[in-house]
């Protein structure tokens, strides 16, 4: 699934805002995800730029040295960074520090952690095994889009009621790609849900 789920959020558009850029890989996953994602990414085109950690586990697949700059770096591009972390404390921090404030994703099986990190990652869309691709305006349904927003409050100058609203959004999935929604693909469902 996680294999899928970061093909999905880097191919169907490098270039945009929700692509993913940076991939975290805990250290106990390293064993079973590590060579399928590396050689996945690198089959397709993808330049993967890695921590020693990443590199090691490579087994000889050209993986680039990452510095400290990719970690907080939009490629735009087929390009993505990928870091080996030790616990989900630390991938939260790693999130929060070098993260843009737009669209995060974990991909566990482990409710409890997933919880977690939809609680304590600040982004605008924080989402649980699916892909970070969902984050747009016509998927959430409120047609196109204007612009993005990644700070907290987003008006400036004169500020109505309305202006102050803001959202923050919480994706629960199965290993769902965006690919496979839209015109010619499964249908987006919107639904008002109760606010707990």
């Amino acid at each position: 699934m996680a294999v899928s789920i970061v093909l999905d959020a880097k191919l169907t558009y490098p270039a945009a805002c929700n692509a993913v850029e940076t991939v975290l890989v805990h250290t106990a996953a390293v064993p079973d995800v590590m060579l399928p994602l590396l050689g996945s990414l690198l089959e397709k085109g993808v330049e993967v730029r890695g921590c020693e950690e990443t590199r090691a586990a490579a087994h000889g697949l050209p993986v680039v040295p990452a510095t400290e700059d990719d970690w907080r770096t939009e490629y735009g591009a087929p390009v993505v960074s990928v870091k080996v972390i030790g616990s989900l404390d630390e991938a939260i921090a790693h999130v929060n520090r070098f993260g843009s404030g737009h669209t995060e994703a974990i991909v566990t099986d482990d409710r409890t952690a997933a919880e977690r990190f939809l609680a304590g990652v600040d982004a605008a869309g924080v989402y649980h095994n699916a892909s970070t691709r969902f984050a747009d305006g016509y998927r959430y349904g409120l047609g196109a889009e204007v612009g993005i927003a990644t700070g907290k409050l987003h008006a400036r100058g004169p500020v109505g009621l309305e202006g102050l609203v803001t959202y923050r959004w919480l994706l629960r999935g199965h290993g769902q790609s965006s690919a496979a929604y839209g015109p010619g693909g499964k249908p987006f469902r919107h639904e008002k849900l109760p606010v707990p």
